[in-house]
């Protein structure tokens, strides 16, 4: 490992939780690959979910899509967060698709037609609940009608009709019922309204509803967390998914401190004994949350070490005991497990977060090698 620290991303991992997402759901995939592919590398990462299986990809911003193009990709791409004044001509001459969900951005995705004179393929999204992105029922009609008034002029093409859940990964929860009521109430009016022909695609799935809700599958789900091996559910266990991100370090410093010696700022550890520290060349501008400050653990020597003291911008320290490593031995944060690291999932549950937040704070400081294994 040339650099002190790098996040090693597993392809075949990757395309092994992509076929096994289209087995388990029947249905066509869309990878989300927003966010840097949740930080384990867009370009390289958007290609495994397509090797393993998936017809199309997702990303929140336009600059996300253009970059895809720009590494390559020509799969059919959805960027859905678009702001005023995006570069949308970019994006038309790129066969980027769009979402929309008022008729501000219709009018303005199609003024982007007309200069370009390439025809915007659009998802329309409707707001069945989660108060997000998407359209208000109220609303729907109307985006319907000039969204079909657009199509009549040639500027866009309706391609598909979607929705986002908010509390699929809470088994049980109301508002997962009320918020499928309330898309199959969207998709009805655009039947009425004429814009839900054969070729619009209907998809509403993210990872969790995809692998425990076969009725809102529709004819495509949206897959993000589930891809990187992350289960959406975890109380209900990994779903066969196998994490492909794993995060190393080498041991920058090695030394032997007295008894009652303060470690980090603040000194909120400090040795019970004579004992050998580790230096890990990772921080909270890496992404390591200052939270982990005494509770995350980590595996160095061949055995579980907790933080040791406060995590600071670029390092944290952690506490051998007796044991001795050498400066330039790896150090693993978290990875799938199999070594006895700990797991994101882990790193997750002792800091009160959601795994999608552990994995996407990497921070570019930490380059991203891209390895298969064959998984």
């Amino acid at each position: 490992m040339a650099t002190p620290a790098e996040a090693r991303v597993d392809l075949a991992a990757i395309r092994h939780n992509v076929a096994l997402l289209r087995e388990r759901t029947g249905a066509e995939l869309m990878g989300a690959v927003k966010a840097d592919a949740y930080g384990h590398g867009l370009v390289p990462c958007s290609r495994a979910v397509l090797e393993g299986g998936a017809s199309r990809l997702g990303v929140a911003f336009v600059r996300e899509a253009l970059e895809l193009r720009a590494g390559g990709v020509t799969a059919p791409v959805l960027a859905w967060l678009i702001t005023p004044g995006e570069p949308l001509d970019e994006a038309l001459t790129h066969d980027v698709e769009l979402s929309a969900a008022d008729v501000r951005l219709l009018d303005e995705i199609a003024a982007a037609a007309r200069r370009t004179g390439r025809t915007a393929r659009l998802h329309l999204e409707a707001d069945t609940g989660m108060s997000r992105g998407g359209a208000p029922l109220a609303a729907w009609p109307g985006l319907l009608a000039r969204a079909l008034e657009l199509q009549a002029e040639g500027a866009v093409e309706i391609v598909g009709l979607w929705s986002h859940f908010a509390c699929s990964d809470i088994p049980g929860h109301p508002s997962v019922q009320q918020q499928l009521e309330a898309y199959q109430t969207a998709l009805k009016l655009a039947e009425q309204a004429g814009a839900a022909g054969s070729h619009v695609i209907r998809h509403l799935a993210n990872s969790a509803a995809a692998l425990t809700l076969p009725e809102t599958r529709y004819d495509l789900v949206r897959s993000g967390i589930a891809m990187y091996g992350l289960s959406p559910i975890p109380e209900q266990g990994d779903f066969g998914l196998r994490p492909a991100m794993t995060l190393v370090a080498q041991a920058a410093l090695v030394k032997r401190v007295p008894q009652d010696s303060g470690v980090s700022y603040g000194h909120l550890y400090t040795t019970e004994r004579e004992t050998h520290l580790a230096l890990v060349p990772l921080g909270y501008a890496d992404g390591i949350l200052r939270h982990a400050t005494g509770r995350a653990e980590v595996l160095a020597g061949g055995r579980r070490r907790r933080v040791a003291g406060r995590v600071c911008m670029d390092q944290f320290m952690i506490d051998l005991g007796d044991d001795l490593l050498a400066a330039g031995d790896e150090v693993v944060l978290f990875g799938p497990g199999d070594g006895g690291e700990p797991t994101a999932q882990e790193w997750a549950d002792t800091l009160g977060t959601i795994t999608h937040e552990i994995v996407t704070r990497i921070g570019s400081r930490v380059p991203r090698v891209h390895v298969s294994t064959g998984a």
